[in-house]
């Protein structure tokens, strides 16, 4: 029924945000992950959203990113998780680093989630290890992949969007592409978050290559 909402953010904290679009405003339930992925109030937004519905309640959940809402959608099929305890989860861990723990059969891992136990956890693996109908690498682009590569060494989510956004600005006018490029913009923003150097400059770059010797790094 709905893919996305695109508008603006009225109001936003930790689980809830509201979202005007043209003459309505959405109420709409977020993980704190989304909510720190997303800008602040005032400013335009993309959600992508799901409609839950019972016989006497509505109620629209929203995510910064196509993956989380995939295994949002994918972890209510597991007995006993509704909606409610699904963000839990993924408020509790980066979705990233959720699925790489189902994977391994790292039950540790998915106990230690609130909201979810050891019991709870061992129906999530044998309902979802191995089916996970998630939208990547289509649904995450190449600074989202970062970011959350990011988040999963530890560093806090808005701060590494920031970085990533602002290494990528920095490298876009280069003529680097693909992994090269996913690369430089890894290693900047990783700078920048340990208190490094600040990004270089696609000029910069240029310079300094063109004063190299050639024969490169031995």
């Amino acid at each position: 029924m709905f893919n996305s909402i695109s508008g603006e953010i009225t109001y936003k904290d930790d689980q809830l945000l509201f979202l005007c679009s043209g003459s309505l405003e959405w109420e709409i339930h977020t993980s704190r992950t989304s909510s720190d992925d997303l800008p602040e109030a005032g400013q335009s937004a993309k959600v992508y959203v799901y409609l839950h519905h019972r016989d006497d309640q509505l109620r629209l959940y929203g995510f910064s990113q196509v993956l989380e809402r995939d295994v949002f959608m994918d972890l209510l099929k597991v007995e006993g998780v509704g909606p409610r305890q699904a963000l839990r989860i993924l408020s509790g861990v980066e979705v990233g680093r959720f699925i790489d723990a189902l994977e391994a059969e790292d039950l540790d891992l998915l106990s230690s989630i609130p909201g979810v136990g050891n019991k709870t956890a061992q129906k999530i693996m044998l309902k979802l290890k191995g089916k996970l109908k998630v939208s990547t690498p289509t649904g995450i682009s190449l600074e989202e992949d970062i970011v959350n590569a990011l988040v999963g060494m530890g560093f806090d989510r808005r701060s590494a969007k920031a970085a990533v956004g602002s290494a990528a600005r920095a490298l876009r006018a280069s003529d680097l592409g693909g992994e090269e490029l996913e690369r430089e913009i890894f290693k900047s923003a990783l700078a920048q978050l340990s208190g490094g150097s600040a990004p270089i400059s696609a000029s910069a770059r240029s310079e300094s290559d063109a004063g190299e010797p050639e024969g490169g790094e031995e």
